[in-house]
């Protein structure tokens, strides 16, 4: 077993580029630092280095207290100041008791649900008994806007050893959007090394640029399978590495696809984002998927709550909904095999492209998350997933119904045209002109 403290990565960027020019030192104009660092993966990959198998003692001390007592504090509220109902619980503990053992998973767990206040991550898992509070690795991963849980060291170092991943809002970020590292941290949580992507042959290594350019959202340095501790989001912050570790192999990754906070007066559900999709579609094997319903934490933390506003209301009704574990199949099986042509059409071209390039160019393999220009933008890609991020909402919906006591939902809220940000409003905070639900662009 291998912990991080006795793990020794493979060479550092700039030897890799070196080795690739064949000189000693760097040039000016070399790989970019995403092509330079597939380089390192590839030397990893062909010399059977090791990953390491957890972080070292401290951090992982830190998870499960951070962890350990969160869990307990959203218990002690949910259930002694709260009046809570939870259906579908025994179906969804037995599935993490299966999953207790890491070296065991055979596939990650992804848990969808609706979003309706900012205490529903963590509180909602309170739900779970105290037993599971305290062994991080079988407990969500999840993302958070990078500009208020990362802002700075402090806020870094609690919600990393809590689990979650920094993610760009494109309000507040250039490094926002579908492509962004925090999703590719996640699909391949969900999934297990060595992160080889199928249906790719090995890619060419082109497009030189000078190291002079300003990092960007297509060449920030794949962080995740390269042999080192930590990634990027930006091509300048620094983020331990969890998908590094093989004992975070098939995590449970947690998401709420509304992408924000909707406070709807019958809970009805926004249009889902495209990200879900993306790790529905690209995690290796297919995960588990389980969707959720969440209703009354809008109660507890109301967007138009007055003073004190950083506190939280107690008395309140609260219902939690497991759903069962998606038929994938059934459900996403064909958009799957759409998307798998869709990414062997791609590789074909590539290495039609390479055989006509006069260049020597070196062979890579594909790594998860890892997509081309015409995998991210084709407007097939595009339509699997918005097909694909529909038929979740679907299911999340469906658990909606079971729980009853709702009307039936709006087909219009589940198309993302109906949810087009109004140009005319300036204010940070306002009533939706489609529901009347409060926005809040902060």
């Amino acid at each position: 077993m291998t912990s991080s403290a006795d793990y020794k990565p493979p060479a550092t960027a700039a030897d890799a580029a070196a080795a690739a020019t064949g000189s000693g030192t760097s040039n000016s104009t070399m790989a970019s630092p995403q092509q330079q660092q597939q380089h390192q993966i590839h030397n990893q990959l062909s010399s059977g280095a090791q990953a390491p198998h957890s972080p070292n003692l401290g951090a992982r001390i830190a998870s499960v207290m951070i962890m350990g007592l969160t869990g307990v504090i959203s218990r002690t509220f949910l259930y002694g100041l709260n009046d809570i109902e939870v259906k579908g619980l025994d179906r969804f503990k037995q599935l993490l008791d299966s999953r207790e053992d890491p070296e065991r998973r055979e596939r990650g767990l992804l848990t969808v649900s609706n979003h309706i206040s900012v205490l529903d991550d963590p509180v909602v898992w309170g739900v779970l008994p105290f037993s599971y509070a305290f062994n991080p690795n079988n407990l969500r991963w999840t993302l958070a806007a990078h500009d208020i849980c990362f802002a700075n060291p402090t806020f870094s170092a609690f919600f990393t050893a809590g689990q979650v991943l920094p993610c760009h809002r494109l309000k507040h970020s250039q490094h926002g959007g579908l492509f962004q590292p925090a999703l590719t941290q996640a699909i391949r949580l969900l999934s297990a090394q060595p992160f080889t992507q199928p249906g790719f042959s090995p890619a060419p290594l082109t497009s030189p640029v000078t190291s002079s350019q300003t990092p960007s959202a297509v060449d920030i340095p794949d962080p995740f399978t390269v042999g080192t501790l930590t990634y990027s989001t930006t091509g300048f912050d620094s983020h331990p590495s969890p998908s590094i570790y093989t004992s975070n192999r098939h995590s449970w990754v947690h998401v709420f696809p509304e992408g924000l906070v909707h406070q709807h007066p019958q809970v009805d559900l926004r249009y889902f984002k495209w990200g879900v999709a993306r790790l529905i579609l690209e995690s290796e094997p297919a995960p588990d998927v389980v969707p959720m319903f969440i209703d009354g934490t809008q109660q507890v933390m109301n967007e138009e709550r007055g003073f004190p506003r950083f506190l939280p209301r107690i008395g309140k009704k609260i219902r939690v909904a497991f759903g069962e574990v998606v038929d994938y199949e059934a459900t996403f099986g064909d958009l799957r095999r759409r998307w798998r042509q869709e990414v062997e059409r791609v590789s074909r071209e590539e290495e039609a492209a390479a055989a006509k390039s006069k260049e020597l160019v070196e062979r890579k393999p594909r790594l998860l998350g890892d997509l081309p220009e015409q995998l991210k933008y084709s407007e097939e890609a595009q339509q699997i997933r918005i097909e694909c991020a529909r038929r979740m909402r679907e299911q999340v919906l469906k658990v909606r119904r079971e729980l009853g006591g709702y009307e039936e939902s709006d087909p219009a809220f589940g198309e993302a045209s109906t949810w087009a940000p109004d140009r005319k409003v300036k204010a940070e905070k306002y009533k939706s002109r489609v529901d009347g639900s409060e926005i809040n662009q902060d």
